[in-house]
């Protein structure tokens, strides 16, 4: 479809159109020329980019890369450290095959489209001035014939009017009438006669104007436009196909990368969080009814020993008691608490761990020597092969350099084998003391022993306040102020100290004896030593942990699984739980 015959009409769309077209050009060489600014600095940036993302050397970091989407994306970084090194030739590519020609051609482009709409203008120019003269020769002819009409009609009327009075006067005006009337018509015939003339010779230049000249010319911006078009088009083509070139290193990061994404397994990360922060204590047992209409004496239920001293309280007040570590001010739970106490930095036995947790960090921790003494050994058979090839080929290398470094590599298997050999002694004492499937299945039935026993408790753990964070309604009947510190007496927290300054001493409700060593390192914990022996003054609500007494001073939490309580007999029949 040619321009010259479809839009014959529009030169100044054209005209702005021609003018959008070198502006795209400017644009695009802009665009490349900022990409190539891009690629100059990619390289660079890139690897600062998957080093500032690579995980830390901490617990936490070690705890996400149990997770396929972690270890997914560190691969991906590790790629993308890989890939970063072909930007460099990008950039390069860029600049001489893109950026240059087009520099080039735009300067050809806006000359030849200047002496194109030179043409386009002077032929307009042209016509537009042929198309005046015509209306000048079309208006001197209707003149001239209005004139000759009017002389017309006023000859006639004179002549009409001749009477014998005015003979003489009036031969003489009609005459003169058609004199007037005869030239009129004279100078009529001849604006007619070069109307007509220059009205054909209008027509002629008008149809080579539009059917000649100007499809000419736009046929010339047409084939301009096209090879504009087409040459944006070869560059856009070279600048994928700049990249197209290094792809054979570049692909192989990207199926990496991909390779990466498609080991991602949602279920199997599912269950690891199960694995991580599955706490196995059981849910707690239903609230009995408590009648108010019966005097009767409150005993203690297997779901909360809190009662023993809940029952003190006097009726109609009622103040909530925070759970341990939890503060209102920054909304830290207990759940919160574990998962720090289980994820933080502790001894390198993981002793500050309960059993379970502490199993688990210990075999991952004897899995990551054995992988570290395999690599080793890896090292060690690829430097005795090169070794055995020095050796068989001397003009290849000196065999010695290589004893120092097969020197250090035994030496460093040697300390991870006696790491390995530590960690599994201390995994080989935490299996030995972990409660075996009969003692669970006893203190379950201690547990269904209990729930015979009529009793009133408090569940603190059914109450949850707005924030997230658990509370314990007091029985309305008697309240004890008690006084809880849940840190050691060395530092205070005024979160704790505004919350329960107005209460007063627990009573004791058993005793209790350390299965295992505890530091108490956060905040309303306690440290205890294996074998010792404390008082219990509040049991396990269901969240893992014990409220004990070493003196009047110091008292905190420790792990339920990390002792074993003797509860005093004040309920029917005393209970023993490990």
């Amino acid at each position: 479809m040619s321009w010259g015959s479809e839009l014959w009409d529009q030169f100044d769309n054209l005209e702005k159109h021609t003018q959008w077209g070198i502006e795209f050009v400017e644009k695009y060489t802009k665009f490349v020329k900022e990409r190539s600014e891009i690629e100059t600095n990619y390289a660079k940036q890139i690897r600062n980019l998957s080093k500032k993302y690579q995980p830390k050397k901490n617990s936490r970091e070690e705890e996400e890369s149990k997770y396929s989407f972690c270890r997914a994306f560190l691969t991906s970084l590790n790629e993308l450290n890989d890939y970063a090194g072909q930007h460099e030739v990008i950039s390069e590519n860029l600049t001489s095959q893109i950026i240059t020609e087009l520099s080039r051609y735009l300067q050809e482009l806006k000359a030849e489209r200047k002496s194109h709409f030179h043409d386009g203008r002077k032929a307009q120019q042209h016509i537009e001035s042929s198309w005046k003269q015509l209306e000048s020769c079309k208006r001197r002819f209707e003149r001239d014939c209005k004139e000759a009409d009017r002389a017309q009609q006023y000859f006639e009327k004179m002549d009409a009017d001749i009477n014998v009075t005015k003979a003489d006067v009036e031969k003489r005006s009609s005459h003169k009438a058609r004199q007037q009337a005869q030239m009129r018509h004279q100078m009529a015939s001849d604006s007619k006669g070069e109307y007509s003339s220059y009205l054909q010779k209008f027509n002629q230049e008008q149809n080579e104007h539009y059917y000649t000249v100007i499809p000419n010319i736009f046929q010339k911006l047409q084939d301009m436009e096209e090879k504009r078009i087409d040459r944006i088009g070869v560059c856009m083509k070279t600048f994928a196909d700049v990249d197209r070139q290094v792809l054979p290193i570049v692909g192989k990061c990207l199926d990496g990368m991909t390779k990466a994404a498609e080991s991602i397994e949602p279920k199997t990360d599912s269950k690891q969080v199960v694995e991580s922060y599955k706490s196995g204590f059981e849910p707690p047992g239903d609230v009995e009814f408590e009648d108010y209409g019966q005097a009767m004496k409150r005993t203690a239920s297997e779901t909360s020993l809190s009662n023993a001293r809940d029952k003190e309280r006097p009726a109609g007040k009622s103040k909530g008691k925070l759970w341990p570590f939890i503060k209102n001010k920054n909304k830290i739970t207990l759940n919160s608490h574990v998962r720090n106490l289980i994820e933080g930095s502790g001894p390198e036995d993981f002793s500050h761990l309960p059993p379970e947790q502490r199993r688990k960090k210990l075999q991952g921790k004897i899995d990551e020597l054995n992988k570290d003494i395999q690599k080793e050994m890896d090292q060690r058979d690829a430097l005795t092969k090169m070794k055995d090839v020095y050796v068989k080929n001397p003009q290849m290398g000196d065999p010695a350099s290589v004893d120092p470094r097969l020197s250090e590599i035994a030496q460093n298997i040697e300390k991870l084998q006696f790491e390995t050999q530590k960690f599994e002694g201390w995994l080989a004492e935490v299996e030995e003391r972990m409660p075996s499937k009969s003692d669970t299945h006893r203190r379950s039935g201690l547990y269904e022993t209990q729930n015979n026993t009529t009793v009133s408790n408090n569940c603190a753990q059914d109450r949850e306040s707005p924030d997230g964070s658990y509370t314990e309604e007091q029985n309305s009947e008697t309240q004890v102020k008690a006084n809880i510190n849940p840190i050691p007496p060395t530092s205070s927290t005024p979160e704790f100290d505004d919350e329960f300054d107005d209460e007063e001493t627990l009573p004791t409700i058993g005793t209790c004896k350390a299965l295992y060593p505890f530091e108490g390192h956060n905040e309303g914990t306690i440290s205890v030593a294996e074998g010792e022996l404390l008082y219990v003054i509040e049991e396990d609500k269901g969240d893992g942990w014990t409220r004990v007494r070493r003196n009047e001073d110091e008292e905190g939490y420790v792990p339920t699984s990390y002792v074993e309580v003797f509860l005093e007999t004040n309920a029917k029949g005393a209970m023993t739980y490990i």
